[in-house]
């Protein structure tokens, strides 16, 4: 009966983390877009953060609560399932076109801070140093990102994106909204939390177990929700930057807080298992990406399509097998 009330509890926390993910969402490309800012901008930092919001607070909880295993986990696993599921899922819904700028921006970056996790996690430690030093690099890289693109200051106030457009006067309640949603986040991060502690004890399985599967796919569904509907409405800038935008953020926020709060000793797993599956995967990406951008005469092979995204859902699948089997 306990084991029971435990998942319904998890189920509901994770439930409260996407509503207020959601609500946090919503209200942050309200503000953002009414002050002018592009939309692959809003992709690449309110989005990509927004959706990322689920990982960092329960990283924060988790290692406050010395289950650092747990947070490392989810990290390693929400990228995973950003790319293997998401992108995934998404490609297979509409084709996601490929922005040439990603390359000079957004690409380059994902690969060093994988680049960077790798480092921190080859010798199964996540260490208070190497952790500050990865979070450090939030700041150059989101202000390299801004600086990358232009405010149109020049509009008025109402704006539009994609099929979603406001007056100044919802302003007020995109901020209703906007911290309504970020109380959510909080709740719905502790109980989440707890609940998988209590499960993992109860079944007798790793922290990072859970961190990587359950915890993961449950604070990835408002990256596959924001992706989706970003596909669906054409607003391909969002769903690529949001994923690839939300895999950085993984890494140099929700690993590196967990590391900070409470550095640990971590399994072989970590960086033999879960790790290497991530960085097949961003790999896989990058291949994909250069490989398009090759096409200089049609846009039509400047996207990931179906094909494509079966093989991301084959890969992320087949991490299941590994994980399980």
């Amino acid at each position: 009966m306990d084991t029971v009330i435990q998942i319904l509890i998890l189920l509901a926390s994770i439930s409260l983390l996407i509503w207020g993910a959601t609500k946090f969402i919503d209200g942050s490309i309200v503000i953002s877009n009414a002050l002018g800012v592009p939309k692959i901008v809003i992709g690449m930092t309110i989005v990509s953060l927004g959706t990322s919001a689920p990982e960092i607070l329960v990283s924060i909880n988790a290692a406050l609560n010395d289950s650092t295993q747990l947070a490392v986990g989810n990290a390693i696993g929400s990228n995973i399932a950003n790319v293997g599921l998401v992108l995934g899922l998404t490609a297979c819904i509409s084709k996601v076109p490929i922005n040439a700028s990603l390359l000079e921006k957004e690409i380059p970056i994902l690969a060093i801070v994988s680049f960077l996790a790798g480092l921190c996690l080859y010798d199964n430690i996540l260490g208070l140093v190497e952790s500050a030093i990865l979070f450090l690099t939030f700041i150059p890289i989101t202000l390299f990102l801004v600086s990358k693109y232009k405010f149109d200051t020049g509009k008025s106030v109402k704006k539009e994106l994609g099929n979603l457009s406001f007056e100044h006067s919802e302003l007020k309640s995109s901020f209703l909204w906007f911290f309504l949603g970020l109380v959510a986040l909080l709740i719905g991060s502790e109980f989440t939390v707890k609940s998988a502690q209590s499960i993992a004890m109860m079944f007798g399985i790793s922290e990072l177990l859970i961190g990587a599967t359950i915890l993961a796919l449950g604070t990835s569904l408002p990256e596959l929700a924001a992706s989706i509907t970003s596909a669906v409405k054409k607003n391909h800038d969002i769903a690529i930057g949001n994923i690839i935008g939300s895999n950085i953020f993984n890494i140099v926020l929700v690993m590196s807080i967990a590391g900070i709060i409470s550095p640990t000793q971590l399994p072989n797993a970590v960086f033999d298992r879960d790790f290497f599956c991530m960085a097949i995967l961003t790999a896989y990406l990058i291949g994909i990406i250069v490989h398009k951008l090759k096409f200089k005469d049609t846009t039509q092979g400047r996207a990931i399509g179906k094909l494509e995204g079966m093989l991301f859902l084959a890969m992320y699948l087949f991490y299941y097998v590994v994980i399980f089997f």
